[in-house]
């Protein structure tokens, strides 16, 4: 199985999680990483693998549900610079429009960090990096794959919570400032990595 195929195979399973979550979550059920594994036909131990924390499950499965498809976020857009901005513009407006769901999301993230004592980084949704890597497609060929890696792990830096917290908590930019920080480091980078255009 080729690293892409992994990829693809825990994506599908992360999400299947969250879909019996979600499941859970409508039919007003207790989220339990148990439940939610026998929801979706997967085995407790793998559940366990992606999310060891229910409030963090919780926590995703409820922001999985305001995703657009992302063949939705880059409609209309022509090259993979216009994608990629579409997409960074798309997470970072997320962000936003649900602060406070996903700073308690992050929140849940740190606590179970800081409760496993420093270990493993818990696993995240990571749906900016899928959506990177697809709107990336057409310009995978030319860059080396550790370039590639570097280029959207620097998009994803650079949008989404993690922006937003920055731009607006720590440069204490407007909401309107921030969205713009965020296209003009998309564009910079994407200059950087791939030339002006």
């Amino acid at each position: 199985m080729t690293t892409r195929e992994r990829t693809s195979q825990k994506n599908r399973t992360r999400e299947a999680i969250l879909a019996g979550a979600r499941a859970l979550i409508e039919r007003g059920e207790p989220v339990t990483v148990t439940a939610a594994a026998a929801e979706s036909g997967i085995s407790k131990a793998t559940a366990y693998r992606y999310f060891s924390d229910p409030a963090v499950l919780t926590a995703e499965a409820g922001l999985a549900v305001e995703v657009r498809d992302y063949a939705e976020i880059v409609q209309g857009c022509d090259t993979p610079r216009d994608k990629v901005l579409a997409v960074s513009l798309y997470m970072f407006d997320l962000a936003l429009a649900h602060e406070g769901a996903f700073r308690q999301f992050l929140a849940r993230n740190l606590d179970c960090w800081l409760a496993e004592a420093g270990g493993e980084v818990p696993r995240r949704g990571a749906r900016r990096v899928a959506m990177f890597r697809q709107a990336l497609g057409d310009v995978r060929p030319a860059l080396p794959a550790d370039r590639l890696a570097l280029l959207v792990g620097a998009l994803s830096a650079a949008t989404g919570t993690e922006a937003m917290i920055a731009l607006t908590d720590i440069a204490r930019l407007t909401p309107q400032a921030a969205r713009l920080a965020v296209r003009e480091m998309t564009e910079a980078i994407l200059d950087r990595f791939l030339g002006a255009a």
